[in-house]
């Protein structure tokens, strides 16, 4: 756990209800980043990719640290101009309307990674009747093989990016978009990848296919943006060594001086600086295996049922017991640890061994400062939200509480 223990125990014993919250640690998430970025070559610029985690707390700590933020709606432009008027955004996604290009124009996008000629159209329409000229990258679904990740978003059949294929056959035609100044190519192609050698290696081939593309049609290519992907280990993998990724990243950037190489981690940056705490209300056995049913679940925090893992967690155990009736107890058992809904789908982790676990402990999951929250469904059978909690120079803050960027 790399959060504060101490904070997280206190917290713990000061509740007396049904316990259920997110806990981030800024300072944590402020030491991470550093250290990301002084590895990093001067070279890359590094967005936040903030679907991770879009809690205006979080973007106020990043946002002296990262070069600028990588965006995917409206709202999430709107959540970074309300912290900065003027740090760069990328605006990605494929669906794209008339109505949201229209509005990122007003909100002054520095980048647009356009997935079709459909968006093309629209956005040099729109950019031509208020008389400017945006930059843009085309976001490629390539033709090569990938390496193996958790999700895979190009490289197959996706509603992701532009065919290759079809790529080279629209650069010829660039000059058909006068609004249009195509800077690059975006390649986000994987999710969670937990190898930084095959990392790097499919770095080297998006900025060998890009400079290809520039040199065969005379393009002014400056921006290679290579995505995130960058994985966490949830399990007992090896972590992703980022020093290595980051050794390899500074060859290529000898190999290629002339370009800028934009990276937009999410996962990395934020998902050690969450924890989600949710209490123990029974313990029960159905046909010979054991449930721990939680005071949350699937609505709070995803994403173990999303990818279908056990999600690491550590008890923290309270001895209070302030009923007259039993309490239910498992000892060296193994546990299924479910949430509170009404589908057998609510599983946070699957055939779990506690040495042991007692109706009213509570069960904190480490890692979930990214994909958890933001990922749910929090409105499915309307039971309350969990309490949303910060840590910020050894102390909580609140979402109301603001600070200096």
């Amino acid at each position: 756990m790399t959060v504060n223990n101490a904070l997280i125990r206190d917290y713990i014993d000061r509740q007396n209800n049904e316990l259920s919250a997110f806990i981030y640690d800024l300072d944590y998430l402020e030491q991470h980043i550093r250290q990301l970025q002084q590895q990093l070559p001067a070279q890359v610029d590094c967005y936040y990719a903030i679907k991770a985690n879009n809690d205006a707390a979080i973007l106020q700590t990043l946002l002296p640290h990262v070069y600028g933020f990588e965006v995917a709606s409206i709202g999430e432009i709107e959540k970074v101009r309300a912290i900065s008027d003027s740090v760069p955004v990328a605006f990605g996604g494929p669906g794209k309307t008339l109505s949201e290009l229209r509005r990122a124009l007003e909100l002054n996008v520095t980048f647009y990674h356009l997935e079709s000629a459909l968006q093309l159209d629209r956005l040099n329409n729109l950019a031509m009747e208020l008389g400017k000229t945006v930059c843009c990258l085309l976001r490629v679904n390539p033709h090569f093989a990938l390496p193996k990740a958790t999700l895979q978003m190009a490289g197959q059949a996706t509603q992701f990016g532009i065919d290759e294929q079809q790529l080279l056959q629209l650069l010829p035609r660039l000059a058909e978009y006068p609004a249009l100044e195509i800077v690059g190519f975006h390649f986000h192609c994987l999710s969670n990848n937990l190898d930084a050698g095959t990392h790097a290696g499919l770095v080297r081939h998006y900025l060998a296919a890009a400079s290809q593309w520039a040199s065969q049609f005379s393009l002014k290519l400056s921006v290679v943006n290579v995505g995130g992907g960058i994985g966490v280990a949830y399990q007992a993998e090896p972590q992703f060594d980022f020093a290595r990724y980051c050794q390899q990243l500074t060859q290529l950037c000898h190999e290629y001086p002339q370009l800028r190489i934009a990276t937009e981690c999410g996962r990395y940056i934020t998902a050690q600086c969450g924890v989600y705490l949710t209490e123990v209300t029974d313990i029960k056995c159905n046909h010979g295996e054991y449930f721990a049913i939680l005071r949350g679940g699937n609505h709070h925090f995803r994403l173990p049922s999303s990818w279908q893992h056990n999600h690491p967690f550590t008890i923290f155990a309270r001895d209070s017991w302030p009923h007259s009736y039993p309490r239910p107890e498992i000892n060296g058992k193994t546990v299924t640890l479910c949430g509170e809904l009404c589908t057998p789908k609510d599983v946070l982790a699957k055939q779990v061994t506690v040495s042991q676990l007692r109706a009213g402990d509570v069960i904190v999951f480490n890692k979930a400062g990214a994909y958890g929250w933001h990922i749910s469904h929090h409105d499915f059978l309307s039971h309350p939200h969990p309490q949303r909690m910060y840590i910020k120079a050894q102390q909580f803050i609140t979402t109301e509480v603001s600070y200096a960027a």
